[in-house]
């Protein structure tokens, strides 16, 4: 079915497919290599044949599910800006993985330059500016201009502010990051100790760090590159401090780049990851800066020093929004790039000899060895054919999937709220609030735990830089905790929660009647028992499994209800809202794959995309529901004969995404150029392209140019060897 083409399929997604292999490995001779290197072959079979074989079992058409996830128009986008970008010298990514932190910086410092450039040129609009940074792949200084800055100036400016600083901004006349987290406080922003006084004979604010602790910190850009912060400080006028609030701050010249008197402002560090970016702190003495510098389109302070405050202080939760809708979506994109190195490698790799694992590979049936192999050699099993491998990753496909859905719906409620409040209706901003927080969490948590499950599946070559994995791995981390703390931000989700549920048992009527709510389930009757699933069958009907998920969602929200009504205090309380926010999440994912699973619309020309996502989306609600077992069956709800059911199921669901595997990491289209991995290639040439990237390590670079000895060699370690030799002829001559 994967060679087939479907009817619909246009140019721009068959362009991207196109391009997604990368270049052969040792193709080019290498200095010093002997020429007996280049006749070795790998004795398994070829990868190349293993990832063929494993494509011509899809179920479906690996094009049309690409267009399914991403769409025909932003897939051109992603062609015809991969064409630009894998083309220039500047974007080049061979040596990255033997760069120390100078040497990376630099290197992404001339990206951000020739970005900049680029996008100038070819006059760049923000989906083609976000997709070429997604596929540069490595988070720079200007990450924060065109991820925070930017959306900052946009929804918290003026008209006036937003046409004159992001005029500067779009063409990079300007270089801006956002400084909010400091040295004493995160999550707590109300803690926040920079102070922005305002002065009315000067028409000026005085923009004051206090203490050690109100340094601006982990700023990303603000180290060496920015111009301009957009920094948030308690606003203090006419003796009362009105809280935090945004204020742009030039912070460098930009005449020769040198901070201003009364800044100081430097680099925080190394780190475990985000190397490329200048993260910085920044302390202010008493620095000044014009009132209209303060950004006024809520909230505004008058010449005189009168503060107007906005209609409804959530009112600016704007960006923060925004950017955790981003982090949703970016977060199915990193979770699908781990799936699909490992995915691929998988199917490559071969360990031990499994006749009855094996019985469905082509390769391993009709596997000759070659003519300089022993004769009796047996081809061993891919170890995607073992059982224990598929309940390790094909979940995490799965994840993926479920993750890239509830993206797209996040930005898309996200545009639609926005919308609203600009026509004066803020009815959508609590419930997106509390599910843009709750989603963070959960989404930022199962991408960073399935990325590192991904490099652990690869074995000991896993541990690898040249995997693509770990490198990748310690740049998403830091997603974990920024934008909020992924477990303090499920309290915001909890309030929400605890607020409806109680909201909607006193008013029945305020019970939403849109399919579209996501807290509706909160208004239906808790069952005693899950009377959907009377045979083994019924665990792959959608509903009843997403039945299942708002019992045990609304079951929480309700039991934490009554603890706290009955005086059971906040901070014992955070241990359950933790749960109930991911919980409420987990629904959410469920509820949005499902929608997209059986979107008859959209996937009436592709019934077997359909069909393949439909198995995905029940492993993903099976494999969930186990991984919170405890859960689901504490109240008696689900039964033990059903938990049974449950697991036999598992494997069932594990055995129908095994012959679409490969072509569901494939539908990403994600190119070898951003993998960056000699195991997750295209064309499965794992062994060569490993050697390859080995023999352009440095260090045998450079031993190469003298004899194959390592500079270091006459300094430490011949006198030491010598030494030892002298001392050994020694004791035997006194022997």
């Amino acid at each position: 079915m994967s060679k087939k083409t479907s009817k619909d399929e246009t140019n721009a997604t068959a362009k991207a497919h196109a391009r997604v292999r990368g270049p052969e490995p040792l193709t080019k001779r290498l200095d010093g290599i002997p020429d007996f290197f280049y006749a070795l072959k790998a004795s398994t079979p070829d990868g190349d044949s293993s990832l063929a074989a494993e494509r011509a079992k899809a179920s479906f058409d690996v094009h049309a599910m690409t267009k399914v996830l991403f769409g025909e128009q932003l897939m051109g986008v992603f062609t015809d800006t991969l064409s630009v970008i894998e083309a220039d010298p500047v974007f080049n990514k061979e040596n990255r993985y033997y760069m120390g932190r100078s040497d990376r910086f630099l290197n992404r410092l001339a990206m951000d330059s020739r970005f900049a450039q680029l996008a100038r040129e070819l006059k760049w609009n923000d989906a083609q500016r976000t997709v070429a940074n997604l596929l540069i792949d490595e988070p720079g200084s200007f990450s924060l201009h065109t991820g925070m800055f930017m959306p900052c100036l946009n929804s918290q400016g003026t008209d006036e502010q937003r046409k004159y600083w992001l005029g500067l901004a779009h063409n990079y006349r300007i270089i801006g990051c956002y400084a909010q987290t400091e040295l004493g406080h995160g999550s707590n922003v109300q803690g926040l100790e920079t102070t922005a006084t305002y002065i009315p004979e000067k028409e000026q604010f005085e923009i004051h760090s206090p203490t050690l602790t109100s340094a601006k910190w982990w700023v990303g850009g603000l180290g060496k590159t920015a111009t301009h912060a957009v920094v948030m400080a308690r606003l203090i006028t006419k003796g009362k401090d009105m809280g935090p609030h945004p204020f742009i701050v030039p912070i460098r010249s930009l005449e020769d780049h040198k901070p201003f008197k009364g800044i100081m402002v430097g680099d925080v560090g190394p780190k475990m990851g985000f190397n490329c970016v200048d993260n910085g702190f920044i302390l202010f003495n008493k620095y000044h800066i014009p009132r209209d510098h303060m950004l006024m389109r809520f909230s505004k302070v008058d010449k005189e020093g009168n503060y107007h405050a906005p209609p409804v202080q959530r009112i600016s939760y704007g960006t923060m929004i925004f950017v955790r809708a981003y982090l949703v979506a970016s977060s199915a994109l990193a979770l699908a790039r781990g799936a699909t190195v490992a995915v691929r490698y998988s199917a490559v790799r071969r360990q031990f000899t499994d006749p009855e694992a094996s019985k469905e590979d082509p390769v391993f049936q009709h596997f000759t060895p070659a003519p300089q192999q022993n004769p009796k050699l047996k081809c061993e099993t891919a170890v995607i054919d073992y059982s224990l491998q598929q309940f390790r990753l094909f979940p995490i496909i799965a994840q993926s999937y479920a993750l890239h859905f509830s993206g797209f719906w996040m930005l898309r409620i996200y545009v639609k709220m926005m919308k609203n409040i600009n026509d004066g209706n803020l009815d959508l901003l609590p419930e997106v609030h509390a599910a843009s927080s709750g989603l963070k969490s959960l989404t930022t948590t199962i991408a960073a735990a399935g990325i590192e499950e991904a490099r652990r599946s690869c074995g000991g070559h896993g541990y690898s830089l040249f995997s693509g994995l770990p490198d990748f791995l310690n740049t998403f981390l830091p997603l974990v905790t920024l934008e909020g703390d992924n477990h303090l931000l499920t309290q915001q989700t909890a309030r929400y929660l605890l607020k409806q549920v109680r909201k909607y048992a006193q008013d029945p009527s305020s019970i939403p009647k849109s399919e579209g709510s996501t807290t509706k389930y909160l208004g239906d009757p808790l069952l005693p028992h899950w009377a959907a699933v009377k045979t083994e069958k019924d665990f792959h009907k959608p509903a009843a499994l997403l039945e299942a998920y708002a019992h045990r969602s609304k079951r929480l929200v309700v039991d934490l209800a009554t603890k706290m009504a009955k005086g059971q205090i906040w901070n014992d309380s955070l241990i359950e809202m933790y749960a109930i926010s991911k919980a409420h999440c987990q629904y959410i994912l469920l509820k949005n794959f499902i929608h997209a699973a059986y979107d008859e619309k959209r996937l009436a020309k592709q019934p077997e995309v359909g069909a393949a996502l439909v198995k995905l989306c029940i492993l993903f609600g099976l494999s969930t529901m186990q991984s919170e077992l405890s859960e689901f069956v504490e109240d008696g709800f689900v039964s033990a004969t059903q938990i049974a059911w449950l697991r036999a199921q598992i494997k069932v669901s594990l055995a129908a995404v095994r012959p679409d595997a490969v072509a569901l990491v494939d539908s990403w289209a994600i190119p070898d150029y951003v993998l960056n991995s000699a195991l997750g290639r295209y064309d499965g040439k794992v062994y060569e392209s490993m050697f390859e990237m080995a023999l352009k390590e440095p260090l045998n670079v450079n031993a190469r140019t003298r004899g194959d000895v390592v500079e270091g060699y006459e300094e430490y370690l011949r006198p030491l060897i010598r030494r030892g030799l002298s001392d050994s002829t020694s004791e035997k001559a006194k022997l």
